[in-house]
């Protein structure tokens, strides 16, 4: 059986924790800041997990992470 690859595009986005869970970064955080709240600004800073109706097609993108 051939090996598989990882998705390149997936590899930069999310990173897989110790128990398998995706964890990824916030969108809209990168221009066009002036319009958005200083609260909204804050949440987008924090990091997030996948949802877990989307994990098996992250696990599937990600073979050996």
């Amino acid at each position: 059986m051939p090996k598989l690859k990882t998705h390149k595009g997936t590899q930069k986005r999310v990173r897989l924790t110790a128990s398998g869970k995706a964890k990824r970064g916030h969108a809209c955080k990168s221009h066009i800041l002036t319009k958005k709240t200083r609260a909204r600004k804050r949440k987008l800073r924090h990091s997030g997990f996948v949802d877990e109706t989307e994990q098996k097609k992250i696990n599937r993108l990600l073979p050996y992470a």
